[in-house]
């Protein structure tokens, strides 16, 4: 049997993200080009120089959270539950018939329950201790999601979050593939961020890496000779990972496999060693038992910076050649969500490898001079797909590559 063939399959996704709620919904968003970002609403951001973030259309914890979790946990929270509420009813399994133990959790998170911690701590400085409700010492705690999915389905099993900020989302569905290969049966991995509170905004301020530009279609343009850093956003995704011979037993046949996964870490700045990308990136497909001919598309971290972007487009310019393989980054609709991020990228490249599409990169005009890599600009392109490669990178040197297959 074919290393491919007990890979983890990938059979449920659930979706909420600044393109839609849902997976179809996203889908068509993404292939439409139709951004998901305008106006933060969540708080009045005036006073600050980033005043544009992607946010989730139409989200209504009560529709898809219990009510006695809406107060007890923090929006990130909510947009998570509801996301593996979908992602488990689109896989079709039946939770009632896979021992306990033998099921797991694992997430990503960046930023944790802020807007649930600043309003907490209002009420402590406004009045007195309290004011401060006891779920405070939890519902903002980084490792909240995955214990409330682990508490809601009876997932017993190994349970775990990486906090990698964007690359951590690759990390959870990395570790998660370890899970199935020491007898986990099901994962629910993945993860969601929301920090657009001013607690959070200012966080993400300090790291210098926003884009101040006003004009929301012109803020996050990753590749672009205008680019200049990037525009925060809510959401992400969460995802049923199921081992093969799960999988198999059931007849579930999934949105593809997760074949190869490798984490680096960047060098110290000013050390002169060459960052984590490139190497990163070939350790996946050596995982994964694969050439970098085999890939058929590149899902790109995109950071939207200058230095960063040129490092990126040299990487994959080393790996697979110049313009040697398309390279889309549809993160451009909804802002960078930070643990969401990745798990999104990897729902929409299992969506684009089932379909074989590959979804444009959109606000950017034309890729920066020198940067030689084929970027799909302006309209999808229809391609016969078999693999994809996700690339993320988070804040402070994290670096993840994730190899799936049809």
């Amino acid at each position: 049997m074919t290393a491919s063939a007990t890979a983890p399959v990938v059979t449920g996704l659930g979706i909420t993200a600044p393109t839609g709620i849902g997976a179809e919904a996203h889908w068509a968003s993404v292939l439409a080009g139709k951004p998901g970002i305008g106006r933060i609403t969540r708080f009045d951001p005036e006073g600050y120089p980033v005043r544009h973030a992607g946010q989730v259309p139409g989200f209504d914890a009560q529709d898809s959270v219990p009510s006695r979790l809406i107060s007890q946990t923090d929006h990130w929270t909510h947009l998570a539950l509801a996301a593996g509420e979908a992602a488990l009813a689109d896989s079709g399994v039946d939770l009632d018939a896979v021992p306990e133990y033998e099921m797991a959790v694992v997430t990503s998170s960046s930023s944790g329950g802020t807007e649930f911690g600043q309003n907490e701590m209002t009420a402590l400085y406004r009045n007195d201790p309290s004011w401060v409700g006891a779920y405070q010492s939890i519902a903002w705690f980084y490792a909240a999601t995955t214990g409330q999915l682990s508490i809601r389905h009876k997932m017993r099993g190994p349970c775990g979050v990486l906090a990698c900020e964007q690359a951590g989302g690759l990390d959870a569905i990395g570790q998660a593939r370890r899970l199935t290969r020491k007898g986990a049966r099901l994962v629910l991995t993945g993860g969601t961020d929301a920090s657009l509170c001013p607690y959070g905004l200012t966080a993400q301020l300090s790291t210098g890496l926003l884009s101040t530009v006003d004009d929301p279609g012109r803020a996050y343009v990753p590749f672009d000779a205008e680019a200049s850093g990037h525009l925060p956003g809510e959401g992400g995704a969460i995802l049923v990972l199921e081992s093969a011979e799960a999988a198999a037993e059931r007849g579930a046949t999934g949105y593809g496999r997760v074949l190869g996964y490798a984490a680096g870490f960047d060098p110290a700045p000013g050390s002169g060693r060459p960052r984590a990308l490139r190497r990163t990136a070939e350790a996946a497909l050596r995982d994964a038992g694969l050439a970098p001919a085999d890939i058929d598309v590149v899902y790109a971290d995109a950071a939207g910076l200058p230095a960063d972007d040129r490092d990126e487009a040299d990487a994959l310019t080393a790996v697979f050649g110049p313009y040697g393989v398309p390279v889309t980054a549809p993160k451009t609709l909804t802002g960078r969500l930070y643990g969401g991020g990745a798990p999104l990228d990897v729902a929409t490249a299992l969506l684009g490898l089932c379909d074989g599409v590959i979804p444009a990169t959109t606000g950017t005009r034309e890729p920066a001079p020198g940067l030689r890599i084929d970027l799909v600009l302006g309209e999808p392109r229809q391609a016969e797909l078999r693999h994809a490669l996700v690339l993320s990178r988070g804040h402070g040197g994290f670096t993840s590559a994730l190899v799936l297959g049809r």
